[in-house]
């Protein structure tokens, strides 16, 4: 980013760049992520306020999706994807497991924990004959 280099910016706090680098819509939902613990900086967890710099590797969980990326460039600007996309590289090891992850889930058939209807009366029943049997 070629503005970016000029003002010699080289840390910036890790809510800022994720929501740069178009990994969260707004600022709001990446300190959310934050706080709950869906990001991690070397192995460990971090606070909104920490800043991070080239080199530095995070493991951010989106949904059904665990990516591990390197920091590359550091930007405060939201960009276009493409340019967003120079922020940071993921590893090869990543990209490998959430492509095996996706194809599980798709031979598994779209199976979802959440249904998109409430359980009727006789699906409760089993469910409560299920959880009565087995906790015994």
């Amino acid at each position: 980013m070629s503005g970016d280099s000029a003002s010699g910016l080289t840390r910036l706090r890790v809510d800022k760049w994720l929501w740069a680098a178009r990994f969260f819509k707004t600022r709001s939902l990446a300190k959310a992520a934050i706080e709950g613990g869906k990001v991690q900086m070397n192995g460990q967890r971090v606070k909104v306020s920490r800043e991070i710099g080239p080199g530095d590797v995070l493991r951010i969980r989106q949904g059904w999706d665990d990516r591990e990326v390197t920091v590359l460039a550091v930007s405060d600007q939201r960009r276009g994807a493409p340019e967003a996309r120079l922020l940071y590289a993921e590893s090869a090891e990543s990209i490998a497991r959430r492509e095996a992850e996706a194809e599980a889930r798709r031979a598994a058939g779209g199976i979802t924990p959440n249904p998109n209807r409430r359980p009727s009366k006789r699906e409760r029943r089993l469910i409560h004959r299920f959880k009565d049997v087995s906790g015994s």
